[in-house]
């Protein structure tokens, strides 16, 4: 699976769960396809001066994008889980409900994992 393919599978579930105002699932697939368009990125030179070096025209500031291998959008939807499941194992006694959230957030996120591979 490409990410162009899972990004598109996790906007229609996003869209989905916009409608159905479903704010846990809102905010887990929203955190998904940033943590997959964060790890697409390519570090850029810093580029410094004169507005006149500025490039210009249409496209002239984007950057490329790296392409993610399966294994890779495996691992990155497996972070995702792994962190939410940590962070409420951390918070649970301080605050039950933000520990619930973050564990229904991972919940949402799992499956995608195994989809990723197969």
């Amino acid at each position: 699976m490409t990410a162009d393919q899972l990004r598109s599978i996790l906007r229609d579930a996003l869209k989905t769960a916009l409608r159905e105002r479903d704010r846990v699932t809102t905010q887990a697939l929203r955190s998904a396809i940033a943590a997959i368009d964060n790890a697409e990125a390519v570090p850029t030179a810093a580029r410094a001066g004169a507005i006149e070096a500025a490039p210009t025209g249409v496209g002239a500031t984007e950057a490329r994008r790296r392409d993610l291998s399966a294994a890779e959008l495996h691992a990155i939807l497996r972070h995702e889980v792994d962190e939410r499941y940590a962070a409420a194992r951390v918070c649970v006694t301080a605050s039950p409900e933000t520990a619930a959230r973050l564990r229904a957030e991972a919940d949402v996120i799992a499956p995608y994992t195994s989809l990723v591979l197969s």
